[in-house]
């Protein structure tokens, strides 16, 4: 069988390797910035080799700890999950809503 995704608008940013300015002020949504401070988005190390390891974005989920990289998207789901997205995937599943 083949299905189709329900249209649901969802809350979205595109993460450009910070979540704060240079003043020291949020440039997220409040949604974001607030799961920033309750530690389910937050900063830790991904081991890229045995030798190096790169610093990070990470979202704790259900599924685990997901690495977000610059570039992906930051989904705030339909039950307030948050989840990243890799660019081509979400441009070819999301359209901006006119608000």
């Amino acid at each position: 069988m083949k299905y189709r995704k329900k249209p649901v608008v969802i809350d979205a940013f595109k993460y450009e390797g910070g979540l704060k300015n240079s003043d020291g002020g949020y440039c997220v949504p409040d949604w974001a910035a607030a799961a920033f401070e309750s530690g389910i988005m937050h900063h830790g190390y991904k081991l890229k080799d045995v030798d190096h390891a790169e610093l990070g974005l990470f979202i704790d989920t259900l599924e685990g700890t997901h690495h977000v990289s610059v570039g992906d998207y930051i989904i705030k789901g339909v039950n307030g999950e948050l989840y990243p997205c890799k660019p081509d995937i979400f441009e070819k599943t999301y359209e901006k809503v006119k608000e």
